[in-house]
């Protein structure tokens, strides 16, 4: 059985199936993202402690560029693991999963 995650209606594998594409660098991904959250954290504290305007900035650029390879590592994993895995079981599938990642690469790369 399939369910349905997010907005754009992917199916997620039913439990008990081949791990999400980023499984083997799930730490990895779990470690910058634990990293960017105290960056954020210290975004807030600057704002509340009414730093200088393009100190403020600066730091939220380096969040962004920080959560920007992150989903590039991501991009990475999905198409060396489910792209190809799908393409390889099944021509159809390929093809979905390729439009998958052209709809992804539109949406992260959206400036």
């Amino acid at each position: 059985m399939t369910t349905i995650s997010g907005p754009a209606g992917t199916p997620d594998p039913a439990p008990g199936a081949a791990p999400h594409g980023y499984a083997d660098h799930k730490s990895d991904h779990l470690a910058r993202l634990h990293k960017i959250e105290g960056q954020v954290r210290g975004v807030t504290r600057m704002v509340d402690d009414d730093r200088y305007c393009i100190d403020v900035l600066t730091q939220i650029s380096a969040v962004t560029r920080a959560l920007q390879e992150v989903a590039l590592g991501l991009l990475d994993d999905h198409v060396r693991h489910c792209v190809t895995d799908a393409a390889r079981s099944e021509p159809a599938a390929g093809e979905t999963r390729l439009d998958e990642l052209a709809l992804a690469l539109r949406r992260t790369l959206r400036v």
